[in-house]
């Protein structure tokens, strides 16, 4: 024996209706930093160890001159600016796909840090800061004693 189900024509109405909206939404308010070519935001790597807190930043195209860090209640920010090669009148560009512009990546670090044991370090395009956990929030071993 099989069984009867109603259709309700209304409700697949619904269904095309949200399906809609969800098309505009995506297509005119998403924003476009995931294409190739127009995000400046650095990508970072963000990991932690026993002792230490440490973001890795790509960086290729600059020098350590051009890059400012600071460290502020928690949240490490990066800023620095890709420039642009000046161009000849003449030249007509088929693709140009190269980073210009100025970036600021700030992120909050997952534990208290010590910000003046803080080092930085800059190599082949890779910015590697390295914060030292507080001792207050390092993981302690505790003995236990037998009695």
């Amino acid at each position: 024996m099989s069984d009867l189900i109603r259709w309700e024509p209304m409700s697949e109405m619904m269904t095309l209706r949200e399906a809609m909206n969800h098309l505009f939404d995506d297509a005119f308010t998403r924003p476009i930093s995931g294409m190739s070519g127009y995000s400046t935001m650095p990508a970072i790597d963000l990991y932690q160890d026993n002792d230490d807190v440490v973001v890795k930043a790509s960086l290729p195209g600059l020098k350590a001159d051009d890059v400012q860090i600071t460290l502020n209640n928690g949240v490490l920010t990066l800023r620095g600016e890709y420039k642009q090669e000046e161009t000849r009148k003449e030249t007509t560009y088929h693709i140009r796909e190269q980073r210009s512009g100025s970036f600021e990546r700030s992120v909050t670090l997952p534990v208290e840090v010590d910000g003046e044991k803080t080092k930085a370090d800059f190599e082949n395009g890779i910015l590697t800061v390295t914060m030292p956990k507080v001792e207050a929030v390092k993981p302690r071993t505790i003995d236990i004693k037998v009695k």
